[in-house]
């Protein structure tokens, strides 16, 4: 038996496990450890085993990771994270589904401190669904909301994703950022008319706002300035070189707990955000863990590769290649965690996309995009499971139908983008 059947078996077998309820980190382990032991040796599985843990805990671009969340929940604790959503909220008030255009708006706000999808989708929810549900929003559509908004953190500058990508591919740090700009603003602006439509054709879904003068929504905006102040520091850190994406976490964390600290909080509270952190983490690590052995198990069995080499022999349009090499993304983030997907594929891929003519910057905006789909789509959908350990008491098949819509809207943003090259380029150029 091929490489590539065992491949294409084991990620069956893994579809079947979710279905059945296994917890999905425990299934991507499961299988990726079977399977990395069917196309190499038993021994080569126990080694693995042995070594991956470590190396996901050892590995530098994850460590932004509780660091991010670290600061997620100082946030929180100080009334940082609720004034944003109360921000947001007032800003929208009196629009029908205002609480969840609110839970989108926030969520890209603290998606540009966060760089991290995962850390965005925990705080968000933490601070907004139990608002939602108070005001009679369908718990399935709320969750699907702030997963779509966690997505953001993958798009909206500084971007893990888009870091390591640049990486991969010998691009400018700085390009990339700058380029996810305007592609996860208009996420943001796509996302917001995505809740309107939806509460217009089920108005069960969600509840009118209450109304507030424009003087509240003003003075609303002084809730912006705190997340406002940790972006600039961020940002500018990063863009002039004083540190990198993760020590940029680390300034972030520490200034949030400088304004958790300024607000009241002491070393109960520090202890509490510190508990909170390592349990949340822990649950992300073991996800993240099981990713790596599926993707150390699909990278042995030659299946992304053997994808990617056959697309690129397709005697087609280079349109038609985009566009396959799009599907592939799309279908491996259905089992893949997306930055091993990345790590994967990118080095086979990107010789193709330039060897057709495309912008390497553009390519990586509209690569990441589908690569975010991943996030949200099941069976992975690590934002949902993400949502979902935090809100045990919602049906995770109720959450997967409340992202659905935005599903959709992604899809059509993927379509505008690919369409549209000047819309992740302008700022670059």
């Amino acid at each position: 038996m091929s490489p590539e059947i065992i491949g294409a078996i084991g990620l069956v077998v893994m579809i079947l496990l979710v279905v059945f309820r296994v917890p999905v980190a425990l299934a991507m382990l499961g299988v990726g450890l079977v399977g990395f032991g069917a196309v190499t040796t038993p021994d080569g599985a126990v080694q693995m085993l042995k070594d991956l843990p470590v190396d996901v805990l050892a590995k530098y671009d994850f460590s932004a990771i509780p660091l991010f969340i670290l600061m997620g929940v100082f946030a929180t604790h100080s009334g940082m994270a609720g004034k944003l959503f109360e921000a947001t909220r007032t800003i929208f008030g009196g629009v029908r589904g205002s609480l969840g255009i609110a839970g989108i708006g926030s969520s890209g706000i603290f998606a540009s401190i966060s760089g991290s999808s995962l850390a965005t989708a925990s705080t968000m929810t933490k601070v907004a669904l139990p608002q939602m549900e108070k005001y009679g929003y369908q718990p399935g559509f709320a969750c699907g909301i702030l997963a779509a908004g966690g997505t953001l953190g993958i798009m909206i500058p500084p971007s893990i994703a888009l870091l390591v990508y640049a990486i991969l591919t010998q691009q400018s740090v700085g390009d990339m950022f700058i380029a996810g700009f305007l592609p996860g603003i208009l996420g943001m602006v796509m996302y917001s008319i995505t809740v309107m439509i939806m509460v217009r054709w089920k108005p069960h879904l969600a509840q009118r706002g209450e109304p507030t003068s424009w003087k509240d929504k003003l003075l609303s905006l002084t809730g912006l300035i705190p997340f406002s102040f940790i972006f600039i520091i961020i940002i500018a850190g990063i863009f002039f070189g004083l540190f990198t994406p993760t020590e940029g976490a680390a300034v972030g964390a520490f200034v949030s707990w400088a304004y958790a600290f300024a607000k009241g909080m002491r070393m109960d509270g520090l202890k509490q955000s510190l508990i909170e952190t390592l349990a949340l983490s822990a649950v992300v690590f073991f996800m993240l863990l099981g990713a790596e052995a599926l993707a150390y198990f699909i990278s042995v069995s030659r299946l992304s590769y053997s994808l990617a080499t056959w697309i690129g022999t397709l005697a087609v349009s280079p349109m038609v290649v985009l566009l396959c090499i799009l599907v592939m993304y799309f279908l491996l983030g259905l089992f893949m965690d997306p930055l091993a997907m990345l790590v994967i594929t990118i080095p086979v891929v990107f010789p193709i996309v330039v060897a057709l003519g495309y912008d390497p910057v553009w390519f990586g905006i509209i690569a990441v995009l589908t690569v975010e789909l991943g996030l949200i789509t099941p069976p992975m959908g690590m934002n949902i499971f993400v949502i979902k350990a935090m809100a045990p008491h919602i049906k995770l098949s109720d959450m997967f139908k409340g992202v659905a819509p935005f599903i959709v809207s992604d899809v059509v943003r993927l379509g505008i983008l690919v369409a549209f090259p000047a819309i992740s380029l302008v700022l670059v150029n």
